[in-house]
């Protein structure tokens, strides 16, 4: 908004002339998500907690775990409130890539919103049914896929990392692919978050490795050299970046171990679809498998878990998500936290490199 209204005037005040530049608008995108996190924080918290938003634990989860009973949870409204609002202020409006992110960052809030109201505030242990959920996020996923599929112009092939010349077209494959890619970040996001921190910390890693990649795709010059596909008007996803980075790092502030809050289904389903979302638009999803390999491992082992209890009557982990096999085991939550976030910070450096290896 402060791009759309101010920028214009840049001929007549040379001094709004410094909206042009996507830097700029970035790091106060960031700035401004923080801000946005230590003004509406501390009020946000006391009116879940005025809700009665608590989380439940489950009593057959690690022991450890039972102290928590009680935090007040659904604080994702902080994160989205953290990426919206920025966004909104520093983001090019007319720009259809951030327009199309922020669908998803508030559609799927909404779905986590739902089904977290439910449990903890009308104490429906059920809350959102799986399938009800699903649909929900398939369908939004299926109206992103749909519209960048029929944009005049839009790249629907897919590129692999370290491969310079091998980027088949998906034809129309590119839609349950983009939905796939969406939903599945979305999931394995909202697998993850199971202790303080955990979850929030490779989020911002990720945003900050996707605000480097949204930047390049939407600059011609780096683009060209780099050898990565050119997404006109994907610079513009830098300012979202921006904004997830600086919201992940408020949040982070109150959901440090020990946490005083908890994100709930309306943050990790909003966020993990959002990266989702971006990796598709900068035409980086295979990189989202490396940076986000965190989230992918968390998924796999609850996947592995659940398929060989079925097939084979055994568990191969003693608790699925593999986090909690950790906290099993005695590993301490913290140490299990700040592990997560190294080996995420490892992964994004890798996936940053590709950018050289092709």
């Amino acid at each position: 908004m402060l791009y759309n209204l101010l920028y214009p005037l840049a001929n007549d005040i040379r001094i709004l002339n410094i909206f042009k530049y996507l830097t700029f608008r970035t790091i106060y995108a960031m700035i401004t998500a923080l801000v946005v996190c230590f003004v509406l924080g501390p009020w946000i918290i006391r009116m879940l907690e005025k809700l009665q938003a608590r989380q439940v634990i489950r009593t057959d989860g690690p022991e450890s775990h039972l102290q928590k009973q009680g935090t007040p949870t659904m604080g994702g409204v902080m994160i989205l409130a953290a990426i919206i609002i920025p966004t909104l202020l520093w983001a090019d409006l007319s720009n259809i890539y951030v327009w199309t992110a922020l669908f998803i960052t508030a559609g799927y809030g909404a779905i986590g919103f739902v089904d977290d109201y439910k449990k903890v505030v009308e104490k429906n242990p059920k809350g959102l049914l799986p399938r009800q959920k699903m649909f929900w996020q398939m369908l939004m996923a299926a109206g992103v896929a749909v519209l960048l599929y029929n944009m005049p112009g839009h790249n629907k092939e897919l590129y692999v990392p370290f491969f310079k010349n091998f980027h088949p077209d998906l034809w129309i494959f590119y839609i349950p692919f983009v939905m796939l890619v969406i939903v599945g970040a979305s999931n394995a996001v909202n697998l993850t978050d199971g202790l303080d921190g955990l979850a929030i910390g490779p989020v911002a890693i990720n945003a900050a490795t996707y605000l480097l990649f949204s930047y390049i795709a939407g600059h011609a010059t780096l683009a060209a050299y780099l050898q990565i596909p050119r997404v006109v008007g994907a610079g513009e996803l830098a300012v979202l970046c921006g904004a997830m980075v600086g919201a992940g790092l408020g949040f982070l502030w109150y959901n440090s171990y020990p946490a005083e809050v908890f994100m709930g289904d309306v943050g990790s389903l909003s966020l993990g679809g959002t990266l989702g979302t971006i990796a598709v638009l900068t035409k980086q999803e295979m990189l989202l498998v490396i940076v986000g390999g965190v989230f992918v491992v968390e998924a796999l082992s609850v996947i592995f878990q659940v398929g060989s209890y079925k097939y084979r009557g055994k568990r191969i982990f003693r608790m699925a998500p593999i986090h909690h096999h950790f906290e099993l085991k005695g590993v301490a939550e913290p140490k299990i936290i700040v592990r997560f976030w190294i080996i995420t910070i490892i992964l994004a450096l890798v996936a940053i490199s590709t950018l050289k290896m092709r």
